[in-house]
């Protein structure tokens, strides 16, 4: 029924002004469309995330978001990093960390986190 429908995240902030300058200007996503000042669409390849203003910004303690990334993931975390991310570490089964970067086999993946605390991510597969 929903298999071949785009679905959207939705990242609730605490302060959407804040939020709006680590989007835009740390992830350098595209503003697509707005609702007042309480909500944001994002262009994300062929789909986007909604960043909205909510009381319980933050409280999430898992995954919210994920990239999959064809780039190489070394350089994106580079980049990152030159704009002040700070990248989650975490001890998982058979994962091994080096630098930011956790490795399971041939999957790479990099958690870092938003203003709020929202844990996000980039992915090589």
């Amino acid at each position: 029924m929903l298999s071949t429908k785009n679905a959207l995240a939705n990242i609730a902030v605490k302060n959407l002004e804040i939020s709006r300058k680590f989007y835009e200007n740390i992830l350098e996503l595209e503003k697509i469309d707005s609702v007042g000042e309480e909500v944001v669409v994002y262009r994300c390849g062929t789909s986007a995330i909604i960043v909205y203003q909510s009381q319980f910004a933050g409280t999430n303690k898992a995954t919210s978001a994920t990239w999959v990334v064809d780039e190489d993931l070394n350089v994106l975390v580079k980049n990152l990093r030159s704009k002040g991310v700070k990248f989650e570490h975490y001890d998982l089964p058979n994962t091994t960390l080096k630098d930011d970067i956790h490795f399971d086999g041939d999957m790479k993946v990099a958690w870092f986190k938003d203003p709020d605390g929202n844990i996000l991510n980039i992915i090589n597969k």
